[in-house]
């Protein structure tokens, strides 16, 4: 499949949000962009999955989300690295930012779902894709960024600067046949 370009895709934002210094320390076969409408077909989810369990809910499902989030604007910053080669994503990850009332009405930028290819790792793009999303909260007036991980991942988000602080609790939603729609 020949590599699509920016200008030819429908993208969650503005690929102006990507910060320069990582494009350009990327390799030159892999390009970072906005997550865009038609990576379901790239193997967005096939990417997740080497993070936690992705059930595949379609395509039309997989749009419909896409769609939402681009319709909450500056709140949702998907993106994805692509190998040029094979137009087929090789690392996600997304930022979401939360406005608060706290800090004189701040806003805290949340990484979520940080996955890279097996067969592409060790090849710094977790790091890359780290530092995108850092950049993107910090232009958008973040006054943090923060993010979960496993004890084991945590000195990998210590060398992408983050410090262990805090603790993370969860309760978890019963099973349910469904989904709610929101």
């Amino acid at each position: 499949m020949p590599f699509t370009s920016d200008n030819e895709l429908a993208l969650a934002f503005s690929p102006d949000f990507i910060s320069p210094d990582v494009k350009n320390q990327l390799p030159s076969d892999l390009h970072i962009r906005p997550l865009a409408s038609t990576d379901y077909h790239r193997g967005y989810l096939s990417i997740l999955s080497v993070l936690t369990t992705t059930p595949d809910p379609g395509e039309a499902a997989w749009v419909a989300q896409f769609n939402a989030m681009k319709q909450a604007p500056r709140t949702y910053y998907p993106l994805v690295i692509v190998s040029k080669s094979s137009d087929r994503v090789v690392a996600v990850g997304t930022l979401f930012i939360e406005r608060k009332f706290v800090h004189n009405n701040g806003s805290v930028g949340h990484i979520e779902d940080i996955a890279v290819d097996a067969n592409q790792q060790g090849k710094k793009l977790g790091l890359r894709v780290i530092q995108a999303l850092t950049y993107i909260s910090e232009i958008s007036g973040c006054y943090k960024t923060i993010l979960n991980c496993s004890d084991k991942n945590v000195p990998f988000y210590e060398k992408c600067g983050f410090q262990k602080k805090e603790n993370e609790m969860a309760k978890y939603a019963p099973e349910r046949a469904q989904t709610p729609k929101l």
